[in-house]
């Protein structure tokens, strides 16, 4: 089971004025699951996105990018789960315009305003003739409190539903946020390493609201790794409808913009923690913090190589405290000038290492006592210099093997 994390609640997730979504089973996963999800925008509307860096991304990826830079507006998303469209070459593009070309068909936009995305296996032709069956019931059941059956929409494998709302007060007006994600496997960061949709009621002009996207994705889903693969279809989608009567934000600078951005920052965080958690065939939420480095590029180098081991995963598993796996991620991080005589390793509050090796006052049994946690924090302080960088990550199962090796069966 996920650490830590429980199914969202309907009733807890807000409606975000205007945002109407509807999800169908049109059988592009598998019998008796929702696998489609529709979301209908107002004219109004601003979307920014990021997307995978990977060179081999998928045929959605390429398309939703294309219409974004068209800036000719974003009037609706459709999502699939249980099949990528990725590594499908020209077919694969075809078929997710073709999808744009319906989707704006039905809700009578122009196929430019629609954003494609799609998850699942990879390299295996998209099923269209049943994604286009499923839209009309997609379209028929559009309603702005379904948020939670979006969010059961685009689960592949993982085990919980991810999704949650918040408000806060802009100017004396509530303004609404509410964001849902999936993923649970092939979780690395390269942009981000999922499907992540947030929407707000707020006004952002979209050149704001593009800005507002890198930040919450370098400080978020930029943050988490389970097993050091990128995925080719990952995405996060930021949507400011408008509707709720605050003054729309135009000054990166205002007090409004801070406001907004740390909320959906808040969100963002907790989407990405929700991955982590519900990791595959994670039994551990481990917080990986190196501080005191001279750079925060030098600081995610250690954090990761620490934080993708598998080495150092497993152990975790295993509640074994077998640290210098810790300390070897960090001599082969890549940092080239760093004196490991200067850092000190901490596991929670238990100093483990300094000046390089075992620290004086270390004891297996105060190790053993966090390791036997379900939530633990490694601390690398570099003490070289100010800044700090943190990941969040699993630990390695057995289970972790078993989903993936039985993946497409």
């Amino acid at each position: 089971m996920p650490v830590n994390l429980h199914a969202p609640v309907a009733s807890a997730l807000l409606p975000v004025k205007g945002v109407l979504i509807g999800t169908t089973e049109a059988g592009i996963k598998k019998p008796g699951r929702k696998d489609l999800l529709l979301v209908h925008l107002p004219p109004q509307t601003t979307v920014a996105g990021v997307f995978t860096q990977s060179r081999f991304c998928a045929a959605p990826v390429i398309v939703a990018r294309e219409h974004l830079a068209a800036g000719d507006g974003v009037r609706a998303l459709v999502v699939n789960t249980g099949n990528a469209n990725a590594g499908t070459g020209e077919p694969g593009l075809a078929a997710a315009r073709a999808t744009c070309a319906e989707v704006a068909n039905i809700l009578s936009c122009k196929a430019e305003q629609v954003l494609p995305f799609s998850t699942g296996v990879i390299m295996e032709a998209l099923p269209l003739s049943r994604l286009i069956s499923g839209l009309p019931a997609c379209a028929a059941g559009l309603r702005e409190d379904n948020w939670l059956d979006a969010a059961q929409a685009i689960m592949t494998t993982d085990i919980v539903a991810k999704a949650v709302s918040k408000q806060i007060t802009l100017n004396g007006i509530t303004v609404t946020i509410t964001g849902i994600a999936k993923g649970s496997g092939m979780i690395h960061p390269n942009m981000a390493t999922m499907l992540g949709y947030i929407a707000t009621d707020a006004a952002v002009a979209q050149p704001l609201l593009q800005q507002m996207a890198a930040h919450v994705s370098d400080a978020s889903f930029n943050c988490i790794t389970v097993d050091g693969d990128t995925s080719t279809n990952d995405a996060l989608v930021l949507i400011a409808t408008g509707m709720s009567g605050a003054k729309a934000i135009s000054d990166i600078k205002s007090v409004e913009f801070g406001q907004l951005q740390a909320a959906i920052t808040e969100v963002a965080i907790f989407l990405a923690q929700s991955i982590v958690r519900d990791g595959e065939g994670a039994t551990k939420f481990i917080t990986v913090k190196v501080d005191g480095g001279n750079s925060i590029a030098e600081c995610k180098k250690i954090a990761y190589a620490i934080a993708k081991s598998p080495l150092v995963k497993t152990a975790f598993f295993a509640s074994d405290p077998n640290l210098g796996r810790i300390l070897a991620a960090v001599g082969y991080a890549g940092v080239e000038d760093l004196d490991v005589h200067h850092l000190e390793l901490y596991l929670d509050d238990v100093l483990v290492a300094e000046k390089g090796a075992r620290a004086l006052g270390y004891q297996e049994k105060d190790a053993q006592r966090v390791m036997n946690q379900s939530e633990i924090v490694i601390r690398v302080a570099l003490n070289r210099g100010v800044t700090t960088a943190v990941v969040w990550t699993c630990d390695f199962s057995y289970d972790y093997i078993k989903i993936n090796a039985g993946y497409r069966t």
